[in-house]
């Protein structure tokens, strides 16, 4: 009992540091994980996962793998499928099938695996990992149409893979019951529970849509209730036939993204939650419980299968399924290069390879090894030329931060003028197309429609942008577009006008609701509307070593405030009532200041709607 608490407790740290260091550097999270449990396991000998939990570790990954299939079918939203064009569906119905014929034949032919394993593997291997792929697109800044491919695809292949190694296993395990069964005695039977498990998923489902908006679940029992659910159609389902669980819990989370379910955008967090955790603690434990046998494996013949795997399998997968499509040379190429593996495939791996070494193959056991090399070897190679790829290729997208401004006011738009003048990516978002008028004579891209609204999450591409500033006329509006986003941007990239109050003050918005407030002195939108309305202007100041942030203090107006730094590389700093960034020579200062004269060198820009600023020095 406390050997095995111990361990659960080391997994967490381990599972949960790893990401924290991931988030710190840059690095993939994948990879330190990977690092974390096998230092933990075969090197340092910390901890062994099968002696400690014995029969259960397998339920226990079972599960996890489950959960995590289910949180991947509620991100696949048919509706925003749409607007990522006909590649992604090319991939799926004849990339998918392409892909798993190339992948075994050099499964078996070049890494030298028996016929079942090989093909079981290869199945897998169609998934490239939502987990590795987004935050590799959000780094690279790839442009908009191949990256929504490469994010469609990680999403839909992810479930596909999952079902496609189902199948395999299936059919050779009812193979190896009856070795002179047909494939007419083996096939109908699996489409059958294949068929069945669905309709569970698909029922558990409905029953999920038509009771929580009704209010028979209350809500602070809705995510334990989705979660005995999910855990129940899966056991359920694998009561009728083995694996089908998989196939049940992944319908159901598709069934339910496309359900129009509003009652689930409450547990959207806790769904991110407890698929970090997952990731962590299975990654972690699977690579914990590799051993020195398995490892051995790795030889020459496993590198060429790697190669294989790199440049003949993606490349001729790709290409061929994009023949006569729409999609240019340069984009395919990059499709056919790009291709990381991540969590799903070291889940389902590891899985698969207890259930094949019972059915007596033994190549079965080299599974979570052959997978963890193919996760690290793709990571690696894709994580560190994708740049170089995307650069050559001509599908590099821009490469700074991009802030998107919600409300389109006269000191929006003057602000999303100044941040366009030093080339920072800026959409204004609004659902008034009076209220954008202003900015559509400016020229300042905007976004009609309300940022709140479902569909804006399928018409709106938020990859670009950091950084979200929420300054409409309401303040409670703000604080209700910053709370939605917090999950998505971030709690320290969100922020609105208006100073956070007393957490004592009954009348106020609480904190934590609240984006972080803008200015150190936190204005709020009567403030910046007074202001704007004596005229007011934006100044911005560049800082180097002979000017620095103590000279551009000296020189600010005493009423002036500071509202924001833009480093060298274009990343957003904030001046709020509770930080202050560290200026440093190269940044260019942001100010909001009254329109008095200024020193040589400075620019103004005044809100939209008065008089003009002071001209140059």
């Amino acid at each position: 009992m406390e050997e095995q608490a111990l361990v659960i407790a080391l997994v967490g740290v381990l599972g949960i540091g790893a990401q924290w260091v991931a988030w710190r550097t840059g690095w993939p999270a994948i990879v330190l994980m990977l690092a974390a449990g096998f230092l933990a396991g075969p090197v340092l000998g910390l901890f062994d996962p099968e002696h400690a939990f014995g029969e259960l570790l397998e339920p226990m990954v079972a599960i996890g793998v489950a959960l995590i299939l289910f949180e991947g079918g509620l991100s696949l939203d048919l509706r925003e499928l749409r607007h990522a064009g006909d590649a992604v569906w090319r991939l799926v119905l004849f990339g998918v099938p392409i892909g798993w014929l190339l992948g075994s034949f050099a499964g078996y032919y070049i890494a030298g695996l028996v016929w079942p394993v090989a093909i079981l593997f290869a199945g897998i291997l169609v998934v490239t990992g939502p987990t590795v792929v987004l935050p590799m697109l959000r780094q690279s800044n790839v442009q908009p149409r191949p990256a929504a491919v490469l994010k469609w695809e990680a999403i839909v292949n992810d479930p596909i893979g999952a079902l496609c190694a189902v199948i395999a296993y299936e059919y050779f395990r009812m193979v190896a019951a009856a070795p002179d069964a047909t494939v007419v005695d083996v096939v109908p039977p699996m489409i059958i529970a294949a068929i069945l498990a669905a309709g569970i998923g698909y029922v558990a489902a409905r029953f999920v849509a038509w009771s929580f908006p009704r209010g028979l679940i209350p809500e602070y029992l809705k995510v334990p209730v989705l979660l005995t659910m999910v855990i129940g159609v899966f056991v359920l389902s694998n009561k009728i036939e083995h694996e089908a669980g998989l196939v049940a819990v992944t319908v159901m989370g598709v069934a339910l993204a496309n359900m129009n379910v509003s009652s689930l955008r409450s547990i959207h967090p806790f769904k991110q939650n407890i698929a970090v955790l997952l990731v962590s603690g299975i990654f972690v434990l699977l690579s914990a419980s590799l051993d020195y046998s398995e490892l051995s494996y790795l030889n020459w013949r496993f590198g060429l299968f790697l190669l294989a795997l790199l440049f003949l399998v993606r490349p001729l997968t790709i290409l061929t399924s994009l023949l006569f499509s729409s999609v240019p040379w340069n984009e395919r190429l990059f499709l056919a290069w790009i291709a990381p593996r991540g969590i799903v495939l070291v889940a389902i791996s590891g899985l698969f390879a207890l259930r094949l070494s019972d059915l007596g193959y033994a190549d079965g056991e080299v599974l979570i090894g052959l997978s963890f090399a193919v996760v690290v070897a793709t990571i690696v190679a894709h994580g560190f030329t994708v740049n170089l790829a995307a650069r050559l290729l001509g599908v590099k997208g821009t490469s700074r931060p991009g802030l998107l401004i919600v409300g389109s006011t006269p000191w929006t738009i003057a602000l999303a003028q100044e941040m366009q003048s030093l080339k920072t990516p800026v959409m204004i978002v609004d659902s008034s197309w009076q209220r954008l008028a202003p900015a559509r004579r400016a020229g300042l891209p905007y976004y009609h429609g309300e940022i709140l609204n479902e569909a804006t999450e399928h018409n709106l591409d938020l990859s670009p942008f950091q950084v979200l500033v929420a300054a409409t006329d309401n303040e409670a509006y703000n604080t209700l577009v910053c709370n939605e986003f917090a999950y998505e941007i971030g709690r320290d990239t969100v922020y609105q006008l208006g100073e956070s109050a007393d957490e004592a003050d009954k009348h106020a918005i609480p904190a934590s609701l609240r984006g972080r407030a803008l200015f150190e002195s936190g204005f709020g939108v009567a403030d910046v509307n007074e202001r704007q309305a004596k005229g007011w202007v934006f100044r911005k100041t560049k800082l180097s070593d002979e000017f620095d942030f103590d000279d551009a203090r000296e020189v600010l107006p005493d009423e002036g405030h500071l509202l924001l730094l833009v480093r060298k590389g274009g990343t957003l700093r904030f001046f709020t009532h509770a930080m202050r960034p560290d200026p440093r020579p190269g940044d260019t200062i942001i100010s909001f200041t009254p329109p008095k004269s200024r020193p040589a060198g400075e620019t103004t820009r005044r809100p939209a709607g008065g008089e003009p600023g002071a001209q140059p020095a």
